[in-house]
């Protein structure tokens, strides 16, 4: 059982080595999960509110709907911050010992990225609508255009990283086992071969 890999980790305890960790499949859709929500929240914070050359009060470039600008600042700040999470988690998961504990951080994993995939379809859709919709008097200089456009595009593309971050755990790349299985494995093979205690 030494050779034994449950969820990615090697033996609890030890030691980190970042040029391996970094080169994880699930690294490095993290991270990309991560810059997405980056490049949203910054686009839509810096560019997402114009205003008409005769008013003062500026408004969501989204169909003047404050509630779409809102919801992909609020889409960009929670991925932004669980993507930081769970990278944080990748790190720290070498140094779990118990199988219960890796196999509910891997449940944990599913189970989040599965309902990020959804808010980001939902943002990417709700987005795409109004955009849709905006009229094109309300920005006669096209302020933010591109930006409306970069928010809705990586919004669409956050939902293939979150869906691939949990396919992942289930679906692994080619020469790899599925990291449920290793826990779920491991979990049976301490029940099965624990000696008794005297």
């Amino acid at each position: 059982m030494d050779g034994f890999q449950a969820y990615g980790a090697g033996k609890a305890g030890g030691a980190f080595d970042p040029l391996t960790f970094i080169r994880q499949p699930q690294t490095v859709i993290r991270i990309l999960c991560w810059l997405f929500s980056i490049v949203i929240l910054g686009c839509v914070a810096n560019e997402g509110y114009v205003n008409r050359p005769d008013e003062v009060e500026e408004y969501c470039i989204f169909n003047r709907n404050q509630n779409a600008c809102n919801y992909a600042i609020a889409m960009g700040t929670l991925g932004f911050l669980c993507s930081a999470g769970f990278l944080a988690l990748d790190v720290y998961f070498p140094q779990i010992s118990g199988v219960k504990d890796r196999k509910k951080a891997v449940m944990l994993d599913i189970g989040v990225s599965a309902f990020w995939s959804l808010i980001w379809f939902v943002g990417f859709c709700f987005l795409a609508n109004q955009w849709q919709f905006s009229n094109p008097e309300d920005n006669p200089l096209n302020e933010g255009a591109d930006a409306a456009r970069a928010t809705i595009i990586f919004c669409f593309f956050s939902i293939f990283t979150w869906v691939r971050s949990r396919t992942v755990c289930l679906l692994p790349p080619a020469g790899q086992t599925v990291r449920l299985k290793r826990v779920s494995y491991e979990e049976e093979y301490n029940k099965l071969f624990t000696p008794p205690l005297s």
